[in-house]
Order: structure tokens, then sequence, then C-alpha cells
């Protein structure tokens, strides 16, 4: 059994980072919590809305001689934190283990997305490009659409991806000219707190990029604050609503990422020495507690087909080591918070009530030496039906609910029933088939014999439906129009 080194908290209670300064908050501290062990590892502050508004002022001054630099100026300082973050990839990435639960894989391959989005961000000075057209209005008139930023924007980050989420959007942001306020969820704190030793190692403008911890109340204060002009959040379907229509209240720009009730279909033809695997990662890794986990399993086929492929699903589940993700030889964490515990273990009641059929229960699941640890292990429920609870509600957990349809049709039908529209997969050997499913499903983010679809950074991650407010999404192009705007210029010269 080999265990990595943990990385002790040297900050005591955890600092905000305000105009290029480590700042102390005068608010009241909340404890951190290692889900693997039910011990505190830190302190964070709920800051007080003043030192957001501080953070919105310094952001605000810092704007206009960021904008005025050139952008291959700006990229540079991107190049700069790319190789700083590759230094302490490591450090990352256990300190995500130790706040979040994640098996340290999971933590490197988070850790490793982040930074594929600062990547992506040094291609700005082509992304950001306008177009022009001579003669575009008239002849001797001519017409362009310039790119230009906007000023304050602000991302409210989940606890289930604390590294990755806020490098879906800020990057971008700077990148193209704005300057930025990243507030971390109370829960997972102390990963941006690290990755913000990076950035102020890299000697951004003070008031460029800023970190205040806090609770809602900053949420609601950033969505209504004048000088904020954009809100990316992701989170809860409820909770994205909410972002969505305060901030466009206060006519601000919204990307707000929601839930998710991603479903799996797996056809007759489909290869299941091949699917198995990687399906299972997707119903299990994080601990289901990921926006594109696989939640309820579709199969079409016949009593044999069924079989077979149960039995190789089951057996596979059955295989999943629990422990705390220091632990390279574990598969799974515990969940983030005995919250979580408790709402997922009563979601799994629910099922059985409803009907379905429990015949893997990861209740009370314990991993040895972190008996304390918030885990449930690999469950499975078959005979769901398609009105069920557990069906058509956000887990968010190691829960699988196993439908069975008679066609693909009517797994696309009842998949497009849902709310959610976040991600869906289907797994065949059939073109056809896979092209009717990626032409009909009403889904953000598609896998043809993928479990995991999560999009490359210079890819939107997706979204439709209740699983996403807004028009356009993080990363990529999407990101870099989220956070411009286009003007255009008609010249004649008399």
């Amino acid at each position: 059994m080999s265990h990595l080194p943990e990385v002790k908290n040297n900050y005591g209670v955890l600092k905000n980072y305000i105009d290029g300064t480590w700042v102390e908050s005068k608010g009241p501290t909340r404890d951190i919590m290692n889900p693997a062990k039910d011990e505190a590892i830190g302190q964070v502050p709920m800051s007080p809305v003043e030192e957001i508004n501080e953070a919105v002022a310094a952001a605000k001054e810092a704007f206009q001689d960021w904008r005025e630099t050139a952008p291959i100026s700006r990229v540079r300082y991107m190049f700069k934190l790319k190789e700083i973050m590759e230094k302490r990839f490591e450090d990352f990435a256990r300190v995500l283990v130790q706040e979040m639960g994640k098996t340290i894989d999971e933590s490197r391959g988070e850790v490793r997305r982040a930074i594929e989005n600062v990547e992506t961000a040094c291609s700005i000075t082509t992304l950001q490009m306008g177009y022009l057209l001579e003669d575009g209005a008239a002849s001797g008139i001519d017409e362009e659409a310039i790119c230009v930023p906007l000023g304050v924007f602000a991302c409210l980050s989940p606890y289930n991806f604390p590294a990755m989420i806020p490098y879906w959007f800020w990057p971008y942001a700077v990148a193209t000219g704005n300057t930025y306020i990243i507030k971390p969820s109370s829960q997972v704190p102390m990963t941006q707190q690290i990755m913000f030793e990076a950035i102020d190692e890299v000697g951004f403008p003070p008031g460029v990029i800023n970190l205040v911890n806090g609770s809602h109340e900053l949420a609601d204060a950033l969505m209504m604050h004048p000088d904020v002009k954009g809100i990316s959040f992701v989170g809860s379907t409820p909770v994205a609503h909410h972002v969505y229509k305060l901030s466009a209240e206060h006519k601000k720009r919204v990307q707000a990422q929601g839930g998710a009730k991603n479903t799996i279909v797996v056809m007759p033809d489909a290869n299941i020495k091949r699917a198995v695997p990687n399906m299972i990662s997707s119903f299990y890794g994080c601990a289901g507690q990921r926006c594109l986990a696989g939640a309820n399993l579709a199969i079409v086929g016949d009593e044999k087909f069924y079989c077979e492929f149960m039995e190789a699903f089951i057996n596979l589940a059955k295989g999943i080591k629990l422990g705390y993700g220091l632990d390279e030889s574990a598969n799974m964490g515990p969940l983030v918070s005995k919250k979580a515990q408790t709402k997922v273990e009563g979601y799994i009641e629910i099922g059985i009530k409803d009907g379905g059929r429990l015949i893997l229960d990861g209740r009370g699941a314990r991993a040895e030496g972190y008996e304390r640890g918030y885990f449930v292990g690999p469950t499975i429920l078959e005979d769901v039906q398609p009105h069920h609870c557990v069906a058509q509600e956000e887990i968010f957990g190691p829960v699988v609910s196993c439908m069975r349809f008679g066609s693909l049709d009517e797994a696309i039908e009842y998949m497009n029933s849902c709310p959610f529209g976040n991600a869906a997969s289907i797994y065949t050997s059939s073109g056809p088939a896979a092209r009717k499913f990626r032409y009909e499903i009403e889904a953000g983010n598609v896998g043809i014999n993928i479990g995991i679809v999560a999009a490359m950074s210079y890819f939107p991650f997706a979204g439709m439906k209740d699983s996403f407010f807004g028009d356009l999404h993080g990363q990529g192009m999407d990101a870099v129009k989220f956070f411009t705007d286009r003007k255009v210029v008609i010249t004649r010269w008399l």
C-alpha cells in the first residue's frame, strides 16, 4: 500500500488575495474537513461583504491599465503561470485529495485540465482577433469588428472540482483584458489558496486576479454589484437558476451550469468486454460527484444480453476499492461531507421504497483505516422505472439506476423527457444507431462509446435544458466571446 505524504496547511486560517496582496479577513471562520478522516485540516473565513467590495474596487481600478496591456504581453503571464503550475502539480493534486476526497489519479486529471485551459488561453492573440472587410459598407468605406474586454468578472466555484472549474473561465477573462474575482466553495477552499500562490509568484499587476473566501452572501453581493460585468457559476440547478435570474436582473452576462441526470444507453451490439470498464469510471469515478457522471443505465436488448452485461458490470463494481485518495491503490474516495453521505443513502432508501431492487448496496461501506470517513460504496438498483425518483433526480453519488428499454427510440424518448440535458452516452457498434442518438438526444455533451464526455479546453463545456442557463459556455471560443463584446467600426477617410 503506497501512501503519498499530505501537504500540510501552514496558513491556519486561509487568507484572501486582494489587489496583489494576501490579506487576513475580519470574518468568522469555519472548519475545512478531510472527508476521508472526518477531521479539520484548516479554517476558512466567512468574509464580510465589505471585503468582496474591496476586491471589486481593486479589479475595477486595475482594468484600464490591464486592458491597454498588449495581448502578447498578457499572454506571457499565462506562459509563466503554466510553468509554475507544472512545477507544483503534485502539491495541487494532493491538497485537492485532502479536502475534497478524490483519488490521487482523479485529482491529477483535474489539475491537468486546469493547466490545459491556461495553455488554450495562451492562444488569445489569435482567439481574440476581430475581422475586417474592405469596402464592406460601400466603396471607400471599410467595416470591421473588434473584440473588446468589458471590465470585472467573477466566478462562483463548486465543491466537486475546486481546481479545474475556475480555470474554465478566469484564464480567458484575464487573457482578453478583463480583471477577475474567484469565490471558491467554502467546503473546499484550500485548493484555490495554494493555486493562488502560483498566481502570486507570476506577478500579475495588482487587482488583475483576486480571491475572496466566504458564503453565499458574497455570491449575491457579486451578482448585485454594479461594477461586475458578468458571473460564471457551476452548481446545482436550483442555485444556477437563482444565479441566472439575480445576475440578469442586475444587467450582467451569465453562464450558469446546473445539475445533471446523465443516462448511458447500452445497445445489444455493444462490445461488453471493452464497454463495461470504460463506463464503470463514469458511474463511480469521483464517487459519482461530477456533473458528467453516469447516473442511469439504460439497457436495450433481450434477456440473454441483459444478463451477460449485468454480470460483467456487477463484477467490476464489486471490485472497486474504497480508500483515502493519497493511497494510490484506492479506486474510489469518500463523499465530500457527512451531509452528502446522508443524502445519497437517503436516495438509496427511496429507490428501494419505489420498487427498485437493490443488488449492490454501498450503505455502511468502510475503508480500512478510515472508518470515520464519509464513504458510500458502489450501489446498483435494478428494476428502476423511468418515473421513479432515482431515475429523475440528481443524486450526486455512486448510485446506478438500471432500466430496460425495448428500443433505442424508447430510451431516447425517456431521456428527452427528463428536465436535465448535461450529458448522454451510447455504447454501440452501429453507425446508424450512433448517428440517430447524436442527432435526436437533447444533451449538450454527447458520448459515442465514451462514458465521461469531458470536453477538451479548446471546446466548450456544453449543457442544455435545466443543466445550463445562459448563452455562451465555459472554455474555448465560447469563453472568449463571453468575456468580450464586438465593437463594429465603419470608417471612411474624406
